[in-house]
């Protein structure tokens, strides 16, 4: 062996099985489709606080999966080495909403499907998605879930709120109730429409209500 055998090596010479505007186009594809699945997470977010780092996340994550696939499919030997080198990746992020793990799945399909050379199945079933989420997102019911939360110190009073709830909210739902030596405290799911909150200002001017408090929550009981 000489020394320019050294640098021959199957590693060096692979590299020039790859086609440049093969790469190209893929990437491309990868990140107008991450920007799709990106655009789309933000036109359904329905969570407390948008996460820009997330949405950042959903581009990168199918460019990455486009380049590893790229990798992986050209050559038999480097995807066996590819798996062994990515059982050992851990990751500990949380993940706050449910609908973040079907975007998380849907970037790294689309990942996949590009880099496995199928751009057509990836567009058709990005659009696909996109346009089931969106469908979704619309039939959204009108009307507002709230919390309600009144304190009262007897049954009369708590009568007068009932009264004030059933003529102000078109939905309503008795969650919890606590009777003790301080009072009565009852919690009620509501739907309000038009953001019409004046009716907690009712209930809380009501002799003998000790306080009413509205929050809002996404629904996570069922209706």
């Amino acid at each position: 062996m000489n020394f320019s055998d050294i640098f021959k090596s199957s590693f060096l010479e692979s590299i020039t099985e790859f086609s440049a505007l093969d790469v190209l186009i893929g990437m491309i594809f990868a990140l107008v489709i991450g920007l799709f699945i990106m655009l789309i997470y933000k036109k359904t977010f329905s969570g407390v606080m948008y996460s820009k780092g997330f949405a950042m996340a959903l581009v990168g994550l199918s460019l990455v999966t486009t380049l590893v696939i790229m990798a992986v499919t050209s050559n038999v030997v480097l995807s066996l080495g590819m798996v062994g080198a990515l059982s050992i990746v851990r990751f500990r992020a949380a993940i706050k909403e449910p609908m973040e793990i079907v975007f998380l799945f849907w970037s790294l399909a689309a990942g996949i499907v590009i880099g496995a050379g199928m751009i057509p199945l990836a567009v058709i079933g990005s659009l696909v998605i996109g346009l089931i989420f969106i469908i979704f997102i619309k039939q959204k019911i009108t009307s507002t879930p709230y919390i309600l939360v009144v304190n009262c110190n007897n049954e009369k009073t708590e009568a007068s709120a009932m009264q004030i709830i059933e003529k102000s909210v078109g939905k309503y739902v008795i969650k919890s109730k606590t009777v003790n030596d301080s009072g009565i405290e009852f919690t009620l799911e509501v739907r309000i429409k038009d953001a019409a909150t004046g009716f907690v200002n009712s209930i809380n001017e009501l002799k003998g209500v000790t306080s009413a408090t509205l929050v809002s929550f996404n629904g996570d009981y069922m209706s």
